[in-house]
Parts: structure tokens; C-alpha cells; sequence
């Protein structure tokens, strides 16, 4: 028999989240102060694009496991857990606001069953359960860290089927009842500390950060001596101490989680009396990235970016989303346009954008453009008909930031090719 879940939040975590309980067996409320978004959700109308999640969300409502409600407190009432799934935005000096995380746990405090275990699911600052803790002033309730480890893109299958299992609580009761609702897959279970717990999801995603960020690095050393990063990749990531996850060259991370886990984890080091230069670094050599693909965009048009006109395939800060936040191809775009160069760009999932000129077609963007210019590993673009592409291009020449395309089959096409690290 499934448990009571409230998930507070509807937002990309909140919603894989409730979509997952729901799927594994459990009876789960998700709430948010947005009427018209609980309306738009308890008719399966989602707000974000993520594969497989339409069709759990669709098949939880049918089930009747899986229900709307506005407000945190209607959720909470009858629940033996709450997820907080709230927003953590971040300062200027990258540590995160805790307002919404207060408001929520303030929101359920009374409602709230006795012996209720209220879960800090999304990134949280270390200390963010006692936080927690004082702002409930419930001594019959425990409060537990179960950090989430979701890729976008393939969120359903992180949460059903995921690597690791993160608890960490003080109670070993609590983390036990936590633990009891993951019953059901075959993941790694870790029960720690609270503190431990919130830092090994910051840690966990400055580390993958730091792998993309040195594999940029090495793919411009490449560049420099004419050694092709996709063999030094392969031949590296065969040694089973490295692997080959997370070292592919591009134009550098970004996304909801990274930028900004990064700067939190830099942050709370110097917090705790502790200078993070190796991390400072990696957001350094990120920043440098975006750079060097718009030198070779401007080398790419002749030097002069002014009035040139540039095709740009993909916005997304990775395929398989419709998230643009902090993506390196919106930044990218951003310094192109910034320089004079007018550019026309197309994504799957995104069909417009306030700054940005988007088109339709990937083909028709490249109507009298100077360069296309390769920004998302959208797998449908490794299919376009370069011949066509060639012949509405003003000029034949590729800047492919993800080396997606077939760089062969361009060279053979009668295309001036740049990608990374080759």
C-alpha cells in the first residue's frame, strides 16, 4: 500500500517528483499558489517539456494517485510526508534565498499530522534543515534532506530507475519511512547526515561541471597542436578511473543546475573559511569557452561580425528540454548580436523568444546567412541535408560547437568546417 505524499511546488523537480510517487504506488498531492497553473495541471496540461513525463502525469490523474490542489497547507493536511520543492533562487554573491523554503515550511506547520517527515528536496544551502526545523517549531515532525538528481531530459527515468538514493537525517527512523518510498528500484541507498547529504548534491554537480570544463580546455589545447579531441576523449575515458561521461567538448554548460550549484558550492566554501580556487577556475575556463565560439563564428564571416547574418541551430541549453535558462547558446547569441551580427535561429522546442529572431524551419533560417552555426545537440539536425543547407547559405560555412554534424560529409560538400578540439 502506497503513503500520503504533498509535494509543495509544481515546478520542474515538483512535478517529476509527484509524477514518479505517483507512478511507483503512492497517493500524492502536488501543490502550488497558482490556480490557474493547478487548473492547466489537473488537465494534464504541463508547463514544461520533458519526455515520458506527459504520459505518468496523464496516467496518475486517471489512476486518481496523483492530484492537484492550490495551496501548501490543502496538500499537507492529511500527509505522512511533505516535499518541499520550492524555488532556492540565487544572490549576486551566489548564495541562495531562502524565502520561499521558509514560506512553505511556515505554510504547513500547523496543518501538518503528527509524526509527519517533512523532506528538503530541492538544492538547499547546508543547515537548511534546521532552518527548516525552526521555522516548523514542530517537535513531533522530522525534517529530512533527499537531494534530487535529475537530468533534464531524461528526468522519469533518473528518478525511477536512479543511480543513488540520498537521505540524510538525524532521526534513523525518519530516514528509514523516507528510504521505504524508493522500495520499489534498485538504487544505491545512502543515509547520512543532513550537512553531508545537502553537500553531495553540490558537490556531485561541480564535479561533473569541472569534467566539461576540462575537456573544453583540453579540446583547445588540441586546437593549438593539431590533435583531434574526439581520440583523446576516447582514449582517456577508456581508462575506467575517468570514463568517458560528461567529456565532450562544446560551448560550455549551463542550465538550471550547474551555474548555479557551482557558484553555491564556491560560496559556501568561503563561507566556511575555505578558498575554492579550483572551483573558480572551472566557471572561468566556461566563461572563456563562450568566447572562443564567438571568435570562431567572427573568423568563420571573415573577422567583422557587423552586419553579418548568422543561422544558429538550437537555444536550448541541451537537447531534449525546452529550458533556456543560462544557456550558452542564448549567451553566445547574445555577444553575437551584441557585435552587429544578425542572427536567425531555430529550435524544436522553442518557438520564440524576446530577443532573439526565431524561426520555423531549420533550412529556412539559413536563408542568405554568412555561417550556420551549431549551438544544441538536437539529434534531428545530425539528419538535415547538408546540400540543402549549402545552397541557401550566402556562404558555405559551418561553426559546429558540439562537433555534431558529420565533419566528412561537410568537407565533402565543399563546407569550411570549424568544430572543437579538431
Amino acid at each position: 500500500m502506497g503513503s500520503r505524499i504533498a509535494i509543495i511546488g509544481t515546478g520542474y523537480v515538483g512535478l517529476t517528483t509527484g509524477a514518479c510517487f505517483a507512478h511507483l504506488g503512492h497517493d500524492v498531492v502536488c501543490a502550488d499558489l497558482d490556480p490557474g497553473r493547478i487548473e492547466r495541471l489537473s488537465q494534464g496540461h504541463l508547463p514544461i517539456y520533458e519526455p515520458g513525463l506527459q504520459d505518468i502525469v496523464e496516467a496518475g490523474i486517471a489512476s486518481g494517485r496523483l492530484r492537484f490542489v492550490v495551496g501548501a497547507a490543502e496538500a499537507a493536511k492529511d500527509c505522512e510526508f511533505a516535499y518541499l520543492c520550492v524555488q532556492t533562487p540565487q544572490g549576486d554573491d551566489g548564495s541562495a534565498d531562502l524565502t520561499y523554503l521558509q514560506a512553505a515550511a511556515a505554510d504547513i506547520a500547523k496543518v501538518l499530522p503528527a509524526h509527519a517527515v517533512v523532506v528538503n528536496k530541492s538544492t538547499v544551502p547546508v543547515g537548511s534543515t534546521k532552518v527548516v526545523e525552526r521555522v516548523l517549531g514542530r517537535h513531533d515532525v522530522s525534517v529530512v534532506s533527499n537531494p534530487e538528481f535529475l537530468r533534464e531530459g531524461s528526468a522519469v527515468s533518473d528518478f525511477l530507475k536512479p543511480d543513488r538514493v540520498v537521505i540524510g537525517s538525524d532521526d534513523p527512523s525518519a530516514a528509514t519511512r523516507v528510504a521505504s518510498l524508493y522500495s520499489d528500484t534498485s538504487a544505491h541507498l545512502l543515509v547520512t547526515d543532513p550537512a553531508s547529504a545537502e553537500t553531495i548534491k553540490y558537490a556531485a554537480n561541480a564535479f561533473l561541471a569541472t569534467k566539461i570544463s576540462f575537456v573544453n580546455a583540453v579540446a583547445a589545447v588540441c586546437e593549438a597542436v593539431g590533435a583531434d579531441v574526439n581520440d583523446v576523449v576516447l582514449g582517456i575515458g577508456y581508462d575506467k578511473r575517468i570514463g568517458h561521461e560528461f567529456l565532450r567538448p562544446g560551448p560550455g554548460w549551463g542550465g538550471s543546475c550547474f551555474p548555479k550549484d557551482t557558484r553555491a558550492m564556491v560560496k559556501i566554501a568561503e563561507n566556511a573559511g575555505y578558498d575554492f580556487n579550483l572551483l573558480k577556475g572551472v566557471v572561468v575556463v566556461n566563461d572563456e569557452q563562450r568566447e572562443r565560439m564567438v571568435t570562431k563564428v567572427r573568423n568563420a564571416v571573415g573577422g567583422n561580425l557587423a552586419g553579418a547574418v548568422v543561422a544558429a541551430w538550437g537555444l536550448t541549453f541541451k537537447a531534449n528540454t525546452d529550458d533556456l535558462r543560462e544557456s550558452p547558446a542564448i549567451a553566445i547569441i547574445d555577444v553575437l548580436q551584441s557585435l552587429g551580427a544578425i542572427v536567425k535561429a531555430y529550435d524544436p522546442q522553442v518557438s520564440q523568444h524576446p530577443s532573439i529572431n526565431v524561426g520555423s524551419d531549420p533550412y529556412e533560417v539559413c536563408d542568405g546567412a554568412d555561417t550556420l552555426l551549431v549551438l544544441t545537440e538536437w539529434d534531428e539536425f545530425r539528419w538535415l541535408d547538408l546540400d540543402e543547407v549549402k545552397r541557401r547559405l550566402r556562404q558555405p560555412n559551418i561553426v559546429d560547437t558540439r562537433n555534431l554534424l558529420d565533419r566528412s560529409a561537410a568537407l565533402r560538400s565543399g563546407f569550411s568546417y570549424q568544430g572543437v578540439g579538431r
